[in-house]
């Protein structure tokens, strides 16, 4: 019998994605490991392989469309097969269909209201009256339901086409399209202005809902505070400044985050706290320095790790940066790539910011905002002197690091960047 693939768990909590795009067409044949299509997801952009070769029967879910964990994505006529094998498996699940018995819900059947069209319904027929007044008539899954609040269907009025009435994932996009094909008719119409003037609406989902659901954690979670310091960089500047046409020969784009990221790895070791995470009522201390990089993109802010950066010379740190970035900002990225971090460097300092206050990558337990490097005339030794000053922001969970514990980890990295030790002592 053909091949139903259904989309698979990918991991991290994800429990629905939306199909980006189609690379595959109905017909088409296709071979193992083929991509089929690309599928969003609140982490990246999944590129799913195809489990089988053969020919492609249907997509189950267009363009734009949701799709959950377990629902079938595609029908794939395995090479092996024949068209009468289709035939049959198409056969198969109509009567399938059919056979299924029903009994109706425990409030009854619902006598389908005269004069209602299959997904809208006369403008004079109310919800109410269509579902008999009562909502647990209306036949569909938790997750169908939840589809339709986020594209603001009325279910009371769509008329399902699963089996023995449900109503289905497609029936309530072919609803939302529907409706707005109708805002003409005033069926449905968004306001594209306020009592002030126009405005855009931008629909919340992939990263950026992902984010927002991330922060709101975080905040209302974590017990945040920030401290603020100045580390002089200027012998820092001049070695990067000696490094960089070495690096640039092997490619390398050299910036000060490889010296911050390993300076920081190497400190955390003598300040465990802020390499933790609170789970009930342990700290869980890591023994591992995975310093999560904070990415912009179009698409949304990305936390890339760079896995075991103790260990890791600048260059080598240099290049994961700048891999793990490219790699966000074509949408690219591994999702292991997006795991395992403990501790995390967000950097303003590129777009001119100098301090702020970031929000821990929750369950981390700080994380550091780095911000422009300026020159400042410092007093040293009786003698002004113009320096390079880089601003510090450290936030961190306050339940877990104390404010000594905090401005000592400061004071060692600052000590690492002013004197550039970067070696693992």
């Amino acid at each position: 019998m053909p091949y139903e693939f259904k989309f698979p768990d990918v991991g991290e909590g994800i429990h629905e994605g939306e199909i980006v795009k189609w690379l595959v067409r109905e017909g088409d044949n296709v071979k193992a490991d083929q991509p089929l299509g690309e599928i969003e997801t609140d982490k990246a952009i999944v590129e799913m392989p195809s489990p089988k070769s053969g020919k492609i029967l249907k997509l189950h879910v267009a363009a734009g469309g949701i799709i959950h964990v377990g629902e079938t994505m595609v029908t794939i006529l395995e090479d092996h097969e024949t068209e009468s094998d289709a035939k049959k498996h198409m056969e198969a699940k109509a009567e399938e269909k059919k056979n299924v018995p029903y009994t109706g819900s425990v409030v009854g059947f619902v006598e389908e209201a005269k004069g209602v069209s299959p997904i809208y319904g006369a403008k004079t027929q109310s919800a109410q009256a269509v579902s008999g007044g009562n909502l647990g008539a209306v036949q569909a899954t938790p997750a169908v339901r939840n589809l339709a609040k986020q594209l603001n269907v009325d279910l009371s009025i769509v008329k399902g086409t699963g089996q023995n009435g449900m109503i289905t994932m497609s029936d309530v996009q072919k609803a939302a399209g529907a409706a707005k094909k109708e805002e003409a008719a005033g069926i449905k119409i968004t306001r594209k202005y306020d009592f002030f003037g126009y405005v855009d609406r931008v629909h919340l989902h992939g990263v950026k809902k992902a984010v927002a659901a991330k922060m709101a954690e975080s905040i209302f979670t974590a017990a945040q505070l920030t401290n603020m310091h100045e580390a002089d960089v200027t012998e820092l500047a001049a070695l990067k400044e000696k490094e960089k046409l070495k690096f640039e020969k092997d490619g390398i784009k050299l910036t000060f985050m490889p010296y911050i990221v390993k300076a920081v790895a190497l400190c955390l070791r003598d300040h465990q706290y802020l390499n933790a995470s609170l789970e009930g009522e342990e700290i869980v201390l890591k023994k591992y320095y995975n310093i999560g990089v904070a990415v912009d993109s179009e698409d949304g802010l990305f936390v890339p790790v760079v896995k075991g950066a103790q260990e890791k010379d600048i260059k080598m740190i240099a290049k994961d940066i700048e891999k793990l970035a490219n790699d966000v900002k074509t949408r690219k990225v591994n999702m292991m790539d997006l795991k395992g971090g403990s501790f995390t460097v967000s950097n303003l300092g590129s777009v001119g910011v100098g301090f702020f206050t970031p929000i821990i990558n929750y369950p981390e337990s700080a994380i550091l905002g780095v911000g422009r490097v300026v020159e400042k005339p410092v007093a040293r030794g009786g003698k002004i002197e113009i320096r390079k000053i880089v601003p510090l922001s450290l936030t961190y969970d306050h339940r877990i690091v104390d404010g000594a514990q905090a401005a000592r980890f400061m004071a060692s990295l600052m000590e690492r960047l002013q004197l550039c030790e970067f070696e693992g002592k």
